[in-house]
């Protein structure tokens, strides 16, 4: 980047290395794979707004559903996770945190809690909480724009190719 570079592009230039930072912590700060799967599988039901599907959750993952359905089939097999007939359709299989679940979910996020201080530990304190703060904006503004391009799409399937 020249000294001549604009606000505008220096701010391009930065925001075009968000996404690339964000991949890279969620692969340097999990537990492997097999954990950052699990997690993501655990925190997708247990912030769903209601029941939650093998199809909802594949993508909410952005995977096939047989992708979904191996990783589901695993937290099922190690009692995180049950399968129960939906309250508003009997006809429809919903997946739920079990106990042993929840306890996995609060374990996922105390070693991500512990991560985040080893990592920040040479920050400023009020550099820590500032981060903090935005990054659980982020990710909450990230929710509702995506809900609103479910919505869209669900309206206009044409609308959400123009975003």
């Amino acid at each position: 980047m020249s000294s001549s570079s604009t606000p505008r592009e220096t701010g391009k230039s930065l925001f075009d290395q968000v996404g690339p930072a964000l991949s890279r912590l969620r692969r340097r700060t999990s537990g492997g794979r097999r954990d950052l799967t699990r997690n993501l599988v655990l925190n997708v039901v247990a912030d769903a707004p209601g029941e939650m599907t093998v199809g909802g959750i594949a993508a909410e993952m952005g995977v096939t559903q047989p992708v979904a359905s191996r990783t589901i089939a695993a937290c099922i097999a190690d009692g995180l996770l049950r399968r129960s007939a939906s309250q508003a359709d009997g006809r429809r299989t919903v997946l739920e945190l079990t106990q042993a679940g929840q306890t996995e979910r609060r374990r996922f996020a105390s070693e991500q809690r512990e991560t985040f201080e080893h990592i920040t530990a040479a920050w400023e304190p009020t550099e820590r909480m500032q981060f903090a703060q935005f990054l659980i904006r982020y990710s909450q503004d990230a929710s509702a724009w995506s809900a609103r391009q479910t919505h869209r799409s669900d309206d206009d399937p044409s609308a959400r190719a123009h975003d």
